[in-house]
């Protein structure tokens, strides 16, 4: 693109745009809370007696963890690795597994990382070591129950970045991975164009500028080969985050999922459910790279 700052909400002033984009604030206080306690309480219930591999380190540079859920002995399983949100300063592995018990029920397991927050690490820091721990469900997937060539990828918000950087082509080959190691990849309203970002309160925090936020945009990058994706947001998602999944679904060459109903934060625990639209559309995306 010949102008960074030729981008899509531009001309709105920071009011709209972190009406846009503080999808807290929309929630406001109390059901933001309550939407926490859920993603905790969710994943407690839903690893608990799991089978797993929970604490393993995944990269030796940061020391960053991640947990393996729902395995069976002598089965490598089709992987799906869950990247959480949390505008890339808050959440944990510890959030995020609530989907771990449906998918062990229907032959899947599951990869919950974490990454070092904002501030603490860049957001180039963040990205790479994402890469990084698709690298290792890729090396050592198969010691823990995972099978390396069935892995996808999904994240909600900022985990929705997250996936879109994925997905794109390029970066594999600096982690001496195949261009294909992401076999299918599901985003949850998730942000593909990062140069808004340089204008809201979430700035404070990842600090980027136009440049730096333009070179960390999946939309804006190499789409390479365009594995297989569901592309998804609420129906009462942030203005910005539904955008932007308009966008970048075109982007992908695909039809943009927007579920009735959900907002931008209990979209994603349906994920919980194989009966909800956003269950159902996971488990149709495993079983397709599956065979």
């Amino acid at each position: 693109m010949d102008d960074l700052n030729d981008w899509p909400g531009r001309e709105l002033d920071d009011e709209q745009l972190d009406v846009a984009y503080n999808v807290r604030r929309k929630a406001g206080p109390e059901l933001f809370e309550r939407h926490m306690a859920r993603y905790l309480a969710m994943s407690d219930d839903a690893v608990a007696g799991l089978p797993g591999h929970p604490g393993i380190v995944y990269d030796e540079a940061s020391g960053e963890r991640l947990d393996v859920w729902g395995v069976e002995d002598g089965t490598a399983r089709p992987v799906f690795v869950f990247l959480h949100g949390g505008y890339w300063m808050a959440l944990s592995r510890r959030e995020s597994s609530f989907m771990a018990r449906m998918l062990d029920g229907h032959g899947v397991a599951t990869v919950v990382p974490d990454y070092t927050l904002a501030p603490e690490a860049a957001l180039e820091e963040i990205v790479r070591q994402v890469r990084a721990s698709i690298a290792w469900v890729y090396r050592h997937g198969r010691e823990h129950g995972l099978d390396p060539d069935r892995i996808v990828v999904g994240g909600s918000s900022a985990g929705g970045h997250l996936t879109g950087m994925t997905m794109v082509d390029g970066w594999q080959r600096e982690f001496g991975l195949p261009d294909d190691v992401v076999k299918a990849a599901m985003p949850f309203s998730g942000l593909f164009d990062l140069r808004p970002i340089t204008r809201v309160y979430v700035n404070e925090y990842v600090r980027l500028d136009v440049p730096t936020a333009a070179a960390l945009s999946p939309e804006l990058l190499p789409a390479g080969r365009r594995c297989p994706a569901v592309v998804t947001a609420a129906e009462h998602d942030g203005d910005g985050f539904l955008r932007q999944t308009h966008r970048f679904a075109w982007h992908w060459g695909v039809e943009p999922l927007i579920v009735p109903g959900r907002d931008h934060f209990d979209l994603v625990l349906d994920l919980a459910d194989a009966e909800s639209r956003a269950g159902r559309a996971l488990l149709e995306l495993i079983a397709a790279v599956s065979g």
